[in-house]
């Protein structure tokens, strides 16, 4: 009972990072539509090119203040624009060509409105100057915010988590997926004796007059922002790197000074990480960055080439194996899951947060790759087969689109399901290697949308498989296979909420039947009952006696 009860403790918590605390409703504000419509003039009109945020931390008021620098170039003609801070953060001013600019404020959008007209293909840049206490997280990752926390020798222990919550819960930016800056650079400013980690490459570290420390972070990347992260803490730095497939990479890990013994041997499986995934989906996508893992006061966030890591130098998740088969409890679940995101969230991005499947269906697979490349096919199928307990068809996997609302919390568990299927419809191992590797090489460092990647695998794979992605990820329900013996013959068909859905399907015996959603004769069978059907594909089988 206890294990059951941490199961469904788990899928409660889960659903509240799927949702990201938006409300759960039929309809929508005007501010979730500021916050989700990537379609909006007033942000389409400018891409955004390079940030340099310059903060500084005081931790005794859990306050922050600096600036951010936007560099942009324009769309389109404009003379306005939007950009994002949470309402309860102050706008000391916006500079811009030394003039200070006039702002207006609507919940957590700000509206910029220049003093001349921002022609089609120029560049330019403002900076923004803000202050105040920013959101805290009360259960990070699940909420989002500001972790303030404290070590055990009760030194300051600070981290962001904010995916979905919105990076302009801590910091004013063009708050969307859609638009990844190109690159960064992240200057953060603690009292002396701290350590200021983020992500990148540590460029500078300068001691201030004021009791500060500033240290420099740039990358050298696109990046969302909800991946650009503040960790602090009195960090110890462990530093080696992996021969992989583009060179030599940078891996550097910052952990309390008195975890150092369990990191150096728990973080060993990064390397098998590394090794699992480069074969699985292409090269590392971030050499120029580096690689690394900082210890936190929550149990994990995908923060690019900076992984947030809370999972107490355990194996599983918190020490349990969420597949219920032994597997999970061999390698560290928040090294392999998030790093996992370097290719499917940070590499290859959604647009729109309702398409965040792209992230999470993906990553989730990935453990079950991760396992076949070290345990075996057997084991791999076998994690993540054990996943589907957790699967609770409650709502669609997509979510609502321009009002940044996710889908359920399906995304995780069915959706990997889902990609397993897939992958014993294309019948053939080293191809879907290759379509995988493929995804990383056409859609790496961009964003996109569902739809595009859909076609890429109908395409990629030369299957029609825009039916079964309508099904899965649009339906609560998953397609049901019937059968019914009948005047002497075996009968099957399709059950689905999609009209015209059609999926191969593969018995234990290793025959392909090809269901319509009308009533077909199976001709090698004389009766339903001889009739079972190969287990890594994910669907309900209503069989006749």
């Amino acid at each position: 009972m206890k294990a059951l009860r941490a199961v469904f403790t788990f899928i409660t918590m889960l659903l509240a990072m799927a949702t990201n605390a938006q409300k759960l409703v039929s309809s929508f504000s005007k501010a979730d539509s500021l916050r989700g419509d990537i379609h909006s003039p007033l942000r389409t009109c400018y891409d955004i090119n390079f940030y340099h945020l310059n903060v500084a931390f005081d931790l005794a008021q859990k306050n922050i203040s600096g600036s951010n620098l936007f560099k942009f170039t324009a769309t389109r003609d404009f003379k306005r624009l939007q950009f994002d801070l949470f309402a309860n953060l102050n706008i000391q001013k916006v500079e811009y060509h030394g003039q200070q600019l006039p702002v207006e404020r609507l919940y957590d959008a700000v509206f910029l409105t220049f003093d001349r007209e921002i022609k089609a293909g120029a560049q330019d840049s403002f900076r923004v100057y803000y202050s105040g206490k920013p959101h805290e997280a009360k259960n990070a990752p699940w909420d989002g915010g500001m972790v303030f926390s404290k070590t055990a020798d009760n030194s300051y222990w600070v981290a962001t988590a904010c995916q979905g919550l919105g990076a302009s819960a801590w910091w004013p930016n063009k708050d969307q997926q859609a638009d990844e800056v190109d690159s960064a650079l992240i200057s953060i400013n603690v009292q002396k004796g701290l350590t200021a980690v983020s992500n990148g490459r540590l460029v500078a570290k300068k001691e201030l007059n004021n009791g500060y420390t500033r240290f420099d972070w740039k990358v050298e990347n696109p990046i969302n922002n909800y991946a650009i992260s503040a960790n602090i803490a009195p960090y110890t730095q462990i530093s080696d790197s992996y021969n992989g497939l583009n060179g030599k990479l940078a891996l550097n890990y910052y952990v309390l000074p008195q975890d150092v013994e369990k990191a150096k041997n728990q973080f060993k499986q990064v390397k098998q990480m590394l090794e699992a995934f480069e074969y699985w989906f292409g090269p590392y996508p971030f050499y120029k960055d580096g690689y690394k893992i900082v210890q936190t006061p929550f149990l994990g966030m995908e923060h690019q080439s900076a992984v947030a890591y809370g999972n107490e130098f355990k194996n599983g998740y918190l020490g349990r194996d969420l597949s219920g088969t032994g597997w999970g409890l061999k390698w560290d679940f928040i090294i392999v899951h998030e790093s996992a995101h370097e290719w499917f969230g940070n590499n290859i991005t959604a647009k729109d947060i309702a398409d965040m499947w792209l992230h999470e269906s993906f990553t989730t697979y990935a453990e079950s790759l991760f396992t076949e490349y070290w345990y075996g096919e057997e084991a791999g199928a076998a994690y993540v087969i054990g996943q589907r307990n957790l699967v609770q068809n409650d709502k669609p996997i997509i979510g609502t689109y321009g009002v940044n609302s996710p889908g359920s919390g399906d995304m995780y568990f069915k959706g990997a399901n889902l990609l397993h299927t897939i992958r014993q419809l294309v019948n053939n191992d080293e191809k879907w290697r290759n379509i995988l590797r493929g995804l990383n090489t056409t859609f790496g460092k961009k964003t996109c949308t569902g739809t595009e990647i859909i076609a890429y695998l109908t395409k990629e794979t030369g299957l029609n498989l825009v039916p079964a992605f309508e099904q899965y990820l649009n339906y609560t329900n998953i397609p049901t296979l019937e059968t019914k013996n009948e005047a002497g013959k075996v009968w099957c068909r399709w059950l689905s909420d999609v009209s015209n859905f059609e999926m191969p399907i593969k018995t234990s015996d290793g025959k392909w039947l090809f269901p319509k959603t009308t009533w077909t004769v199976l001709a090698d069978y004389n009766n339903a009952s001889q009739l079972k059907i190969e287990p890594n594909f994910y669907i309900n089988f209503k069989r006749d006696p």
